[in-house]
């Protein structure tokens, strides 16, 4: 069994076809999907951030309208770029979101993928320290983020008030139970993906992992979350961890299928430069619904996977992105034990 979700990167423009030619349609129509999902059994709606770009950024006041609109699905980033966060307002609108949501609050986050600026992270106030990578500053960032979210007291309080507080030391509210065990970090290659084992958090492997060491993406993949799992035993954490990987994946149903993507998924991984570094992608999936099984069954990162995430042509519209949704979950996943 897996749990099954949508991961929109929430892109917009005006170009001819696009169902979403600003930032208001993608907003609106990225409620009505994941509504639309949940009503389709789906398990999940997954948004990208990208900052300086027209693509989805501020996360939590769509997260929050998603929270309110739906009753079951769960709701998450993949991922929050931690670079440009305030980790103190980013804990209160964690917070507030997963209230809203009842606590089906998903939150991935990490360091981030190239940006569309330089050194982004900088226009919105932060510069690593001496000595310290921006990887280095996500990473504090994260910290602060996780402790005040367990609820850490560390503020004097005024001793004149506007309002009585209660003893002690004060911390960020509002709190929400739960929400720690609910934190992914992106992990891109197998030493992070440790890494995020040793902090306690779930692992949303990435898209693309940024080492290649010669084999299949799906079984570096699988690799790397192997070693997570290893992690986690030895770092003694009681509850399960989670693991999420993302794909694109199209079962060709009827003439849109085949006119949009008939000529089938780019069948190979392709290899490119990250970051001055060499990195992996993973290919796509595109064909009828059996052959399609066929090819599914070998992706080893897949089946090592609790959750899958859908990546979905967000430009094609809700209308469009629903049957795309209900495709996988009525022609693929009962064949593969995922249902």
């Amino acid at each position: 069994m897996k749990n099954i979700g949508f991961l929109s990167f929430g892109h917009w423009s005006d170009s001819p076809g696009s169902q979403t030619r600003s930032a208001g349609d993608t907003l609106l129509q990225s409620i009505d999907l994941a509504v639309a999902a949940e009503e389709l059994g789906a398990d999940g709606a997954y948004f990208r951030v990208h900052h300086f770009a027209r693509q989805l950024a501020s996360p939590f006041p769509l997260l929050a309208a998603v929270g309110a609109k739906t009753n079951r699905i769960e709701i998450g980033t993949g991922v929050i770029d931690m670079r440009y966060e305030n980790p103190m307002y980013m804990a209160e609108d964690a917070g507030a979101a997963d209230l809203i949501s009842e606590g089906r609050l998903q939150l991935g986050i990490s360091r981030g993928s190239p940006e569309q600026v330089i050194n982004g992270y900088q226009y919105f106030g932060y510069v690593p320290g001496d000595e310290t990578t921006d990887a280095d500053m996500a990473r504090e960032h994260t910290d602060v983020f996780l402790k005040v979210i367990e609820n850490a007291k560390f503020a004097q309080p005024n001793p004149s008030p506007m309002f009585p507080n209660p003893p002690g030391a004060l911390g960020i509210e509002p709190q929400s139970p739960g929400l720690r065990d609910r934190i992914w970090w992106g992990a891109g290659s197998r030493a992070t993906a440790e890494w995020t084992a040793q902090q306690g958090m779930n692992l949303m492997s990435s898209t693309l992992l940024t080492e290649d060491t010669g084999v299949p993406f799906h079984q570096l993949q699988a690799e790397q979350i192997s070693l997570f799992r290893e992690a986690w035993k030895t770092a003694g954490h009681v509850r399960e961890p989670r693991v999420s990987v993302s794909r694109s994946i199209f079962a060709l149903t009827d003439d849109r299928d085949r006119a949009y993507f008939g000529r089938g998924g780019d069948d190979a991984d392709q290899v490119g430069v990250i970051d001055g570094g060499i990195a992996r992608f993973g290919r796509s999936y595109a064909d009828e619904p059996d052959r399609l099984i066929e090819q599914l069954r070998e992706d080893e990162a897949i089946a090592a996977a609790d959750t899958l995430l859908l990546t979905v042509p967000n430009q094609l519209g809700v209308e469009y992105n629903a049957h795309v949704i209900e495709s996988i979950l009525e022609h693929v996943a009962p064949a593969l034990g995922w249902r």
